[in-house]
């Protein structure tokens, strides 16, 4: 059953503002081929102003982007930048074509209340490496470089006539586009020239490998049965499954399609496995404190703890409860006589399949009839109407009980 978490979460916040970087993007890109005259304000802003507003657009839609990789990390710079973004986007979209960027509008307001909504949970502080702050420094370094000495050599070189000329060399050179349009006319020029082109392409390079080097681990990640630590820090209202056997297998079936499900499990080979057939997998000990908060139990919708081994669920679910003490958990023992422990550990609602089995099958033996009816309703019927029916239940016992 999807609560309204779903619709209003960090989850949903990500996907609308991922649309709102896209639609920004094309409704840009539409403006540059084909302008269109008029817009709300098109009576008092400059017409400068609208076709600014329309490259500009495409711009804003990558820029976008790029907060939607922060808010997929939960970084609360990124959560900044969005909230700045989504008005510009709006803005743009009406001073360039109302009708056009009608969508792009509507989404753009609604990803801000999204925003707003989910702000807590955008809480993580920008971290950056030595090599990230390396990358980031090399490139102003040499971009500063490059401009500077463009500037003050402005008289030895064609095309140079401001600072904005200046920056726009220094870019070019960096990119190794060179349009021509500005050429060294001195040998000291074109000894800059050399010296520029290759500090700001080594520090373009440099940059290049710290944003490739993420992308490639988080392809080895996969490939390995594991998910991304941005994988990880998107989970929200998510259903953690503490262990894998025999007993869990169809419980993920049930799942399947229904809820956001991780599977937490040790066994690397398992992993590899339930991860090639679709499912999203940690490679972790479900009863560490570490892999769980890794895994967000704190944000969990529930829990669920059916291995083979009664022993080790007793610890994962005392974990579980110690980190977040609202969630459900659910837990299946393997041997009757467990189940009084698995409670005590912090279980809600523990089952005994095997003696729940051996009911069915020791009732059928004696001339129970109407066994196989029941077991046909209970696995045709969705969880949800069973959590109805169980409710129903309750009350009418309750209601029993105080007549």
């Amino acid at each position: 059953m999807v609560s309204a978490r779903d619709w209003v979460g960090a989850r949903t916040t990500v996907t609308t503002v991922f649309i709102v970087a896209i639609l920004s993007a094309v409704t840009g890109i539409l403006n540059i081929s084909s302008p269109v005259a008029g817009g709300v304000f098109s009576s008092v802003i400059p017409e400068v102003i609208r076709i600014t507003a329309g490259f500009t657009g495409t711009l804003t839609g990558f820029l976008l982007l790029a907060s939607v990789y922060g808010l997929r990390r939960r970084l609360r710079p990124a959560w900044y930048s969005t909230v700045i973004l989504l008005p510009v986007s709006a803005a743009q979209g009406l001073i360039q074509s109302p009708a056009r960027a009608i969508p792009l509008i509507g989404f753009s307001i609604i990803s801000l209340v999204l925003c707003l909504l989910n702000y807590r949970a955008f809480d993580r502080d920008l971290d950056w490496n030595v090599t990230q702050l390396s990358a980031l420094l090399a490139i102003a370094g040499a971009q500063t470089y490059a401009t500077a000495g463009a500037y003050a050599l402005r008289e030895q070189f064609n095309g140079v006539d401001s600072l904005f000329d200046a920056f726009y060399f220094a870019l070019v050179t960096g990119s190794t586009v060179g349009y021509g349009d500005i050429t060294p006319r001195t040998a000291v020029a074109k000894l800059f020239g050399m010296s520029a082109l290759l500090v700001t392409v080594a520090s373009f390079a440099v940059a290049l490998g710290v944003l490739l080097t993420p992308a490639i681990e988080a392809r080895l990640t996969k490939a390995l049965g594991r998910m991304t630590e941005s994988q990880l820090e998107i989970l929200d209202n998510h259903i953690l499954v503490l262990g894998h056997g025999e007993l869990t297998e169809p419980i993920l079936e049930e799942l399947e399609d229904r809820a956001d499900v991780l599977i937490i499990t040790p066994n690397a080979e398992r992993a590899q496995r339930l991860s090639d057939r679709g499912y999203d997998v940690f490679t972790a000990d479900p009863s560490d404190e570490e892999s769980l908060k890794r895994a967000r139990v704190e944000v969990a919708r529930s829990a669920i703890v059916a291995t083979n081994n009664d022993a080790e669920d007793a610890l994962a679910i005392l974990t579980a409860r110690q980190l977040n003490p609202d969630i459900h958990i659910v837990a299946a023992a393997t041997q009757r006589e467990n189940e009084p422990k698995l409670r005590r550990a912090g279980a809600d609602t523990v089952i005994s399949p095997a003696a729940l089995g051996g009911h069915f099958l020791a009732e059928s033996a004696i001339g129970g009839g109407g066994l196989e009816t029941v077991e046909e309703r209970l696995l045709e019927e969705q969880p949800d109407e069973m959590v109805e029916d169980a409710d129903t239940n309750a009350a009418d016992t309750d209601a029993n009980s105080d007549d």
